[in-house]
């Protein structure tokens, strides 16, 4: 997988771990996030003083209590349950702006939110989904699990190809105004499974989901998932990552 043009001074990307936070409110900041990042590159180029108006890249991590999300082009089919089977077993339901159909979002996931604009390092969302996806694989490498992708369908998979036993341990979903970005990738790291019944995950009937845990038998220390992260997304993107 190519990385930015090396050629390029390195863009910086603030890190920001905003630990376990509502959906909603998360999706909040990377809107201020994306509109600021809009608004100055509507300023710059009304402006013949570009140099002062300069964009900032995020990339933000979070945990989300239970909730299940739908994207833009996703099917309300896809939800299996009831407002009163979601309130009884505590899980919320919000529809949103990015990509993709339902998937969830809960305890034991690492959510990445890379808020990037794609104009200082490539203006193409098709590879900018094969980098957040390369990004994932090379991640779960370190840890022994191999992985890679399923044809015509974005995420991380496992087994990809084999139809009986390919199932899905990263989920993906994005939005991109004026080649800024915003939502991102949800990882099964200790994720419980169960959640999943209640939906068609991505709308795919015919494949299952996985996670780190189940995948290695064990629990796996998210602080370890999360720097191994970094270091890839920092590789893959051909940037310097500077924490909050």
């Amino acid at each position: 997988m190519p990385t930015a043009n090396s050629l390029k001074m390195k863009q910086q990307i603030n890190v920001n771990d905003l630990g376990l936070i509502d959906y909603q409110q998360a999706w909040d900041y990377q809107e201020q996030l994306l509109q600021e990042n809009v608004r100055i590159k509507l300023e710059a180029s009304r402006s013949t003083d570009k140099a002062q108006l300069t964009t900032a890249n995020h990339l933000l991590f979070c945990e989300h209590p239970p909730v299940y999300t739908l994207g833009k082009s996703g099917h309300i089919e896809n939800l299996l349950i009831n407002e009163q089977q979601l309130q009884e077993k505590a899980i919320s339901f919000v529809p949103t702006n990015r990509g993709g159909d339902i998937t969830f979002h809960g305890p034991g996931q690492i959510v990445g939110y890379p808020i990037l604009d794609l104009e200082h390092f490539f203006t193409d969302l098709g590879r900018y989904l094969r980098s957040l996806e390369e990004t994932v694989i090379l991640t779960l490498a370190d840890f022994g699990i191999p992985a890679g992708r399923s044809a015509g369908e974005t995420g991380v998979w496992l087994e990809p190809e084999n139809p009986a036993k390919a199932r899905k341990i990263c989920a993906m979903g994005v939005r991109c105004s004026r080649w800024v970005t915003m939502h991102g990738f949800a990882l099964n790291v200790n994720t419980d499974l169960d959640y999943f019944n209640n939906i068609i995950p991505c709308g795919i009937t015919d494949k299952k989901v996985a996670s780190m845990h189940v995948e290695l038998g064990r629990p796996v220390p998210p602080e370890e998932v999360k720097a191994a992260l970094k270091r890839h997304f920092a590789e893959v993107f051909g940037a310097d990552l500077l924490e909050a």
